[in-house]
């Protein structure tokens, strides 16, 4: 099946795919950029999992402060290179996840910190588990595995801190 490049453009506008996956992935979907954006997701996340095992020793810490200086946050998030932690992608997931951790002030970053015996709610207590406040159809860890993705490295939030005047 032959795939027109502007179609191949615009799932790659939409996905930050390869070009090569974009085609693929409209190949597979005989030309349904709708299904190809799924298969592209999908294979996004396997290869998110691959990675999770590689060890992230470098990154950035992010600071956050909101308008009027009252509310605060800074977030350390790990990758495997420097390369990676200075890229676009990477720094802009940071930032993200600084504005997240301010506006949603979660308790833990993944369900396996939280204690036992603890009436925690993972859904609203965990980072990784609360719906993103700039696109909630998605979790925070649907867009750390799109970073993974689009950086081909593995990304870790490691810890994070939420600051509020008077509390």
């Amino acid at each position: 099946m032959e795939i027109p490049a502007s179609t191949i453009k615009e799932l790659r506008a939409q996905t930050s795919a390869g070009v090569m996956a974009c085609r693929a992935a409209l190949i597979e979907s005989k030309g349904d950029i709708a299904e190809a954006v799924k298969i592209l997701e999908k294979k996004s996340l396997i290869e998110a999992k691959k990675k999770v095992e590689r060890v992230a020793s470098q990154g950035r810490i992010e600071g956050y402060v909101h308008t009027g200086g009252r509310i605060g946050a800074l977030i350390e998030v790990n990758c495997e290179t420097d390369f990676v932690a200075n890229t676009e992608d990477f720094k802009n997931l940071v930032h993200n996840l600084a504005l997240q951790v301010a506006a949603q002030n979660p308790c833990y970053v993944s369900p396996e910190e939280i204690p036992a015996g603890t009436k925690a709610q993972p859904e609203v207590d965990c980072l990784l588990l609360q719906p993103f406040i700039k696109d909630p159809a998605k979790t925070i860890q649907d867009l750390v595995a799109e970073t993974i993705a689009k950086t081909g490295e593995n990304i870790k939030i490691r810890r994070f801190a939420r600051f509020e005047l008077g509390v």
